[in-house]
C-alpha cells in the first residue's frame, strides 16, 4: 500500500449537533485522511464496532471535546503508512485502534500501571476522529497486532465490548468457580460471558430484552431473566453493563455476603438512594470501571485467541451508520453492531 496525501479525500460520518439517534446526528462529510505525523499510522478502515458510547456521543450525553467529531474506537484496519517515529508496524499490517488513544506517559498514574486513570488521557472517537470513516489515524503506541485469521466484523467487538467486559470482571473480583450476575447482555455482555464461563463460573444474566435473554442461553449462561427478577442464587459478583442507575441497588441486594458490584458503563443515569442494611450491609462493595490499560488489552487478546468467543455481529455498511446508530438506541441489537467498509 502506498502512502495517501491530502488531496485524496475519502468519506467520514461526523456528530453534527449532538441529538437523539432517530433525529440522525451523524452527518457524512468529505474529508482528506492526511499524512500521519510523528509516531501516527494511517489505517484503512475494514470495520468498526458501533459501541453504546457512540451513541452517548451523538445524543449528547458525553459533551463532545472535538467540534464535529468522527464517532468509532472498535477499529479493525491495515497500516497505509507511518510517521517517521511510529516503530513495529509497516504498510499492509493488520491492526486494532481502541478506546484509549493517548496517555502522558509520565503522571503518577501512569508510572503505576494505571494509565487508564491519565488526567491527559485521550480517546478515539472522542477526543480524535474515530473510524466511522474510510481512513483514520493513530497512535502506533496504542494500537493492538491483530490475527489474520478472524473476519474484520469479528476482531471489532473484541477491541472494546470485550476489553472493558475484561476489566469490569477484573475490577468484579469474581472468585474461582464463583457466581456471576450480568445486568444488559449487548455487545460487552456477550463476550463478558463467555470469558467468565470459560474462566469456570457460573453466569446468570439480568436483562430485559427477550432476544438477549436467548442469545445469553444459547453462549452458556446458567439462566436469563428479566433485568429487575431476583437471579436463581446469591451472586459472588456483578457487573452493570446497561447504563441505568436504578438497577444498582437491584444488582446489591443479589449479592451474596463480600461480594462486589462493578458499574461497566462511562454513562450513568443517577443512581437512587441505597439502604445500608439492604444493599451495603455484610461488606458488598460498588466499584466503577475506568476505560482500559493497554495491559489490559493485550490480556483480554491473548485470552480470547486461546479461547475464542462467539461474537454474535449485526453488519452494516459504512454507509448506514445513522441507521446502525438508531437501531442501538431503540434495542434492536442483539450482540454487537458492526460497521464494515463499503469498498
Amino acid at each position: 500500500m502506498s502512502a495517501m496525501t491530502t488531496s485524496e479525500a475519502g468519506t467520514a460520518w461526523v456528530v453534527d449537533h449532538p441529538a437523539p439517534a432517530a433525529e440522525h446526528p451523524l452527518r457524512r462529510v468529505r474529508r482528506a485522511p492526511g499524512t500521519p505525523a510523528g509516531t501516527e499510522l494511517l489505517l484503512e478502515v475494514r470495520a468498526c464496532g458501533v459501541c453504546r458510547t457512540d451513541l452517548h456521543l451523538a445524543e449528547g450525553d458525553l459533551p463532545p471535546r472535538l467540534p464535529r467529531c468522527t464517532p468509532g474506537h472498535e477499529i479493525v484496519g491495515r497500516v497505509v503508512a507511518c510517521g517517521p517515529d511510529a516503530q513495529g508496524f509497516a504498510p499492509g499490517d493488520r491492526v486494532g485502534a481502541a478506546w484509549l488513544a493517548t496517555t502522558c506517559g509520565g503522571c503518577r498514574y501512569c508510572l503505576a500501571g494505571r494509565e487508564n486513570l491519565c488526567p491527559a488521557s485521550r480517546y478515539t472517537g472522542w477526543d480524535v476522529h474515530g473510524g466511522y470513516a474510510d481512513h483514520t489515524v493513530a497512535d502506533a503506541r496504542f494500537v493492538y497486532r491483530l490475527p489474520e485469521g478472524p473476519a474484520d466484523e469479528e476482531l471489532a467487538p473484541l477491541l472494546c465490548a470485550g476489553i472493558i467486559g475484561y476489566r469490569a470482571l477484573e475490577r468484579a473480583q469474581l472468585p474461582p468457580g464463583g457466581r456471576l450476575g450480568l445486568y444488559g447482555f449487548g455487545a460487552s455482555a456477550h463476550l463478558t460471558a463467555q470469558l467468565a464461563t470459560a474462566r469456570g463460573a457460573t453466569v446468570h444474566v439480568l436483562t430485559r430484552g427477550e432476544r438477549a435473554r436467548h442469545l445469553a442461553l444459547e453462549l452458556g449462561a446458567a439462566s436469563a431473566g428479566d433485568a429487575r427478577d431476583a437471579p436463581p442464587e446469591p451472586l459472588d459478583a456483578a457487573i452493570l453493563f446497561a447504563p441505568v442507575g436504578d438497577l444498582v441497588p437491584v444488582a446489591l441486594e443479589a449479592l451474596d455476603r463480600g461480594g462486589t458490584l462493578a458499574v461497566a458503563g462511562i454513562h450513568l443515569t443517577d443512581i437512587p438512594a441505597l439502604t445500608y442494611r439492604r444493599h451495603l450491609f455484610q461488606e458488598r462493595t460498588v466499584r466503577s470501571v475506568t476505560a482500559n490499560t493497554r495491559a489490559d488489552g493485550r490480556a483480554y487478546l491473548a485470552e480470547a485467541a486461546r479461547h475464542p468467543p462467539v461474537v454474535h455481529v449485526r453488519p452494516y455498511r459504512m454507509s448506514r451508520a445513522d441507521e446502525a446508530l438508531a437501531d442501538l438506541a431503540g434495542g434492536h441489537v442483539t450482540g454487537a453492531a458492526v460497521l464494515v467498509a463499503d469498498h
